[in-house]
């Protein structure tokens, strides 16, 4: 492959870490979820960074972790929902690397994220109603950025064949 990275991005719940670490089993590369690649550098849990310090010092260390991936090679990178629209991370992804964005709608994503809600500090607290408003919201917000990514997908394919295609299929256009 010409690239040595590949960014995964979308809305939470639509299967980024799953997809990646699938493929990076695949083609056998390294795995990296920018999140807990976060908390190892920052020593704290993304809650805590949020309720310590607050949002624009999670974006920064966000964008820092952006940069650090961009010299690493053979690796797929999963990115936290809000990753590509802050400072200049989308544009730092592209420039380093194939950008994925893992699109499904807000009603799937809401399906996806019910069960597991518990899990997942700003959206815990919201009834199904609220859930699927918050996800509407948020992706009117961010759609513009994911959708600068130099692929969509379908975020309801199963399995890795369907992105080690994608990856092929941008080899050979390249």
């Amino acid at each position: 492959m010409g690239f040595k990275r590949v960014y995964l991005l979308g809305f939470m719940g639509c299967g980024k870490s799953t997809v990646g670490k699938s493929l990076a089993k695949e083609v056998q590369w390294d795995f990296i979820d920018l999140d807990d690649f976060i908390e190892k550098k920052s020593g704290m849990s993304i809650p805590d960074v949020f309720q310590t310090h607050g949002e624009d010092y999670f974006r920064q260390l966000e964008s820092e972790a952006v940069a650090e991936t961009t010299s690493m090679e053979n690796v797929i990178i999963a990115t936290g929902g809000g990753a590509p629209c802050f400072h200049k991370n989308m544009e730092a992804m592209n420039q380093a690397g194939l950008t994925i964005y893992l699109q499904l709608s807000a009603e799937g994503l809401r399906d996806r994220l019910k069960p597991a809600k518990t899990n997942r500090p700003l959206i815990s607290n919201k009834s199904d109603d609220e859930l699927l408003e918050f996800i509407k919201e948020k992706l009117a917000e961010r759609e513009s950025y994911y959708k600068l990514a130099k692929v969509t997908a379908d975020a309801t394919a199963v399995g890795p064949q369907t992105y080690i295609n994608i990856l092929k299929s941008y080899q050979s256009i390249k």
